[in-house]
Formats: C-alpha cells, sequence, structure tokens
C-alpha cells in the first residue's frame, strides 16, 4: 500500500494495518510566529512531512501509517509576537492520550509520537511516561531533529543544530513548502544564536518570552538556507527515524529473548 496518511485510508484498511502490527507515527507540532518569512505553522508542516518519508521509508521493513497531526503545542514564550495559538500542559496531555487511546481501541499497540518543536521537548519526554502508564502500552517519543542530529549538524553551515525560521527550519520549507516563504522577508531573517532549553547545559532554567531573545522572532540566519540542504536534512531525519522504527524499541525484553531462542 502506497498510501500512508491516515485521513486518507478506509476504516477497513487501517484494521488491515493494525492487524498487522503497523506503527502510528504521530507528529506533533506547533503554531507560532516565526519570524517575517516563514508561516506560523512550521512545527507542524515540518514534523508531518518529516513523518510522510519516514513511513515510506519504513515501508521496505515495517507496516506504518501517519496518523493525523497535532499542529498546537506549547507556545507560551511566542504569545508577545501574536499569531500564535498555544495549549496548557494538561489540554497537552490529555489530547495525546485520547489520540493515543483511540489508535489503541483500534487495534495498534505500536505508537511513536514525533516532536517538530522545540518548546515540546521536556513536556513530552514526561508525558510519554504518563501515556505509557495511563494506556498501558509503551508508547515512544523522539523529535525528529534530535534523531537526525547528525544529518542536521554535518548539512548547516551558520548553526549545529536547528534553532527557531533559522537556516535549518528555512531549509526544509523551501523544500516541503516553498510556495509558503515570503522570500522579500529573507533579507531581515536573522537573528541571535540559541540553544534549545531541552538541550541546554545551564544549570538554571526560567521562562522567557522569545522577544527577549530577539527582535525579529528568528533565532539564528536565515540566510544562507537552501532547498537543497532542506531535502538532505528531511531525508536524513525521516532515515534515522525509519532506522529506529526497524529496531522495534516497543519490544518487552522477554519477547526479544523469545526471537533470539
Amino acid at each position: 500500500m502506497s498510501e500512508v496518511q491516515w485521513n486518507r485510508l478506509t476504516a477497513a484498511e487501517l484494521r488491515a494495518l493494525a492487524a498487522r502490527d503497523a506503527v502510528v507515527l504521530l507528529p506533533v507540532g506547533a503554531t507560532e510566529q516565526h519570524g517575517p518569512h516563514l508561516p506560523t505553522g512550521v512545527d507542524d508542516l515540518l514534523a508531518a512531512e518529516v513523518c510522510r518519508r519516514t513511513a515510506l521509508r519504513a515501508a521496505e521493513h515495517t507496516a506504518t501509517v501517519v496518523a493525523p497531526s497535532v499542529p498546537t503545542g506549547l507556545s507560551e514564550h511566542h504569545m508577545p509576537f501574536g499569531g500564535t495559538l498555544t495549549l496548557s500542559l494538561a489540554t497537552l496531555h490529555a489530547l495525546l492520550r485520547d489520540i493515543c487511546r483511540s489508535a489503541i481501541r483500534v487495534g495498534f499497540s505500536r505508537i511513536l509520537i514525533v516532536n517538530g518543536h522545540g518548546g515540546n521537548m521536556t513536556a513530552l519526554n514526561a508525558l510519554t511516561t504518563e501515556l505509557t502508564l495511563e494506556l498501558a502500552t509503551p508508547i515512544a517519543f523522539a523529535s525528529y531533529f534530535g534523531a537526525g542530529r547528525a544529518v542536521v549538524r554535518d548539512t548547516l553551515e551558520t548553526q549545529d543544530g536547528l534553532m527557531h525560521a533559522c537556516e535549518g527550519e528555512t531549509s526544509m520549507m523551501m523544500a516541503a513548502h516553498p510556495d509558503l516563504i515570503r522570500a522579500e522577508h529573507l533579507p531581515e531573517a536573522h537573528g541571535p544564536r540559541i540553544t534549545l532549553p531541552a538541550e541546554s547545559d545551564d544549570p538554571l532554567y526560567m521562562a522567557v518570552t522569545f522577544d527577549r531573545i530577539t527582535a525579529s522572532g528568528v533565532a539564528g540566519d536565515a540566510r544562507s538556507a537552501s532547498r537543497e540542504k532542506g531535502e538532505r536534512m528531511l531525508d536524513g531525519c525521516a532515515q534515522a527515524l525509519s532506522d529506529i522504527i526497524a529496531g522495534n524499541p516497543w519490544a518487552r525484553k522477554d519477547d526479544e529473548a523469545r526471537t533470539r531462542s
């Protein structure tokens, strides 16, 4: 089956995928300001695109389906810029719980939440534990840019990892959704370098709104972005996630032992 999008498949086709123990990819993004040159849906659009590419690659070894994306996440820090929608932690928890529970009731047992927003990372680590306990099903979580950290680092010229509306995100949008880029604003699409809070080695954390970090809404420098870089990163992140799926992290140790015996 070449179609991998849950909402483009019939109920019968999804029941058949569940019977094959298919993996469900659940993209989680955000809807928030992304500087003067990118639309607010960047994190959602890119998470969904990486999941689509991942499912097509994974089909070589594992049946995989992509659930409709969760387009809104934890974006309180971007609210001062306008154009941003944000959830509370409790709402995100409840939403993910109900989506995962629905997939499990259909018959799926392997779910991978794929995050596309830096501001979701710490919360999703904790929520994955909560969901696993609440649903009595092992839920897995990965940020696509964390899984593909090596290809992101090796592709970018002005930064080592994703920042915000930066060389990396702009490049991937050039590859996936070039029609949504406001190219006339690229010359002003730059700002200070940052480290994502979940990857910071700073011993202190405090909530800081993004307007205190950058006046442009951009962290990093989008002026060196290119479609070629974007394609390489999207494909590289998809390959990294496909490799994770192939390793079947949901398997219990006793299942693995029976498989080897």
